[in-house]
């Protein structure tokens, strides 16, 4: 009993204690006299929407400089349209070379994204296809579709169809590596022989030279180099 008595007696004093607040910042922002732990309710870092003095419009919430983009992103420069498709599947070239590196990733990357709807082989009978959940998937070899490395680039970047966009699942090499696989499915498909991979010393200075160009990292590099080949070329 005695315990007992201790232990409500305890509990008394912390309730006594608590509700003897102040009238100070915290009793007006949450209504409370004391916080436990009050970083856990008011956040340390600014919140999106959150009011502040620092701000123009006393918003957190800004809008980009003019003339700034976020860090490791560039424009794409075709237009999601029947015009920039032609475009891009006309004009736009892989930036990354042909090697076995880029091929064996681009595989690892389309079974996860792509081979559920087009299959492992491209031919259009993904798992989804043949349990008959969506239909209507062409095969990369059916007659007049000739598509393009540009072309398959730019319709992972914006989706076409029923096929929506990849462009934030993957970066700008993953896609490229992608395409790179999918033109090796399209020339089995057809019975052509793959073309061969470049050796190792062309990957080293193709790379070595964007990235000395660009002076940023790999991925920057090559965002950089497709930007100037989808106008050079």
């Amino acid at each position: 009993m005695k315990r007992y008595m201790q232990t409500w007696m305890l509990a008394a004093a912390v309730l006594l204690i608590v509700s003897c607040g102040n009238d100070g910042e915290v009793v007006q922002k949450s209504g409370r006299s004391v916080q436990y732990f009050p970083n856990m309710y008011e956040s340390v870092g600014y919140e999106t929407y959150q009011e502040g003095a620092l701000f123009d419009n006393n918003m957190e919430a800004q809008k980009p400089i003019a003339g700034t983009v976020s860090r490791g992103w560039l424009p794409y420069d075709y237009d999601n349209s029947t015009a920039g498709y032609d475009a891009a599947k006309a004009e736009l070239t892989n930036p990354l070379p042909y090697a076995e590196k880029h091929l064996v990733k681009g595989e690892e990357l389309y079974n996860i994204y792509c081979g559920i709807c087009h299959g492992s082989q491209g031919n259009g009978k993904g798992h989804l296809v043949t349990t008959e959940k969506i239909l209507g998937v062409p095969s990369y070899d059916d007659a007049g579709r000739n598509i393009s490395q540009g072309s398959i680039y730019h319709v992972m970047y914006f989706g076409i169809n029923n096929m929506g966009s990849y462009a934030s699942q993957t970066s700008t090499e993953e896609r490229w590596q992608i395409a790179h696989h999918v033109d090796a499915l399209m020339q089995d498909l057809k019975g052509l022989p793959r073309k061969e991979f470049v050796s190792e010393d062309a990957v080293m200075t193709a790379t070595a030279g964007v990235v000395k160009e660009t002076k940023g990292n790999a991925t920057t590099a090559i965002d950089v180099s497709n930007q100037q080949a989808s106008k050079a070329n």
